[in-house]
């Protein structure tokens, strides 16, 4: 999925939350404190989210340069037989 496709359906789970929260609200009242909290919560959440929607359309998201992958595996050590491992010592013992 991309970016787009993944916030359009956290926001959709946003709006289901929230319209699950409302019939809370409606069955246990919104005076008590953690019915405030919870709203509170899912509207930060919703700011949260616009906010990542904000950072994601950015021109400077779409202008990193993409991912590379560096392999595990060990380099040919016949690319360093004319070198010396400098800062490491010369393989030849000094006069």
């Amino acid at each position: 999925m991309s970016v787009h496709d993944d916030l359009t359906s956290v926001q959709r789970c946003l709006d289901d939350l929230s319209r699950s929260v409302g019939r809370l609200e409606q069955q246990l009242g919104s005076s008590g404190l953690e019915m405030r909290r919870v709203r509170v919560d899912a509207d930060h959440l919703r700011e949260s989210v616009a906010l990542l929607r904000t950072a994601a359309a950015s021109p400077a998201a779409a202008d990193r340069p993409p991912l590379v992958t560096i392999s595990d595996t060990p380099y040919d050590d016949s690319l360093w037989v004319d070198t010396d491992d400098e800062g490491f010592g010369a393989r030849r013992h000094a006069p």
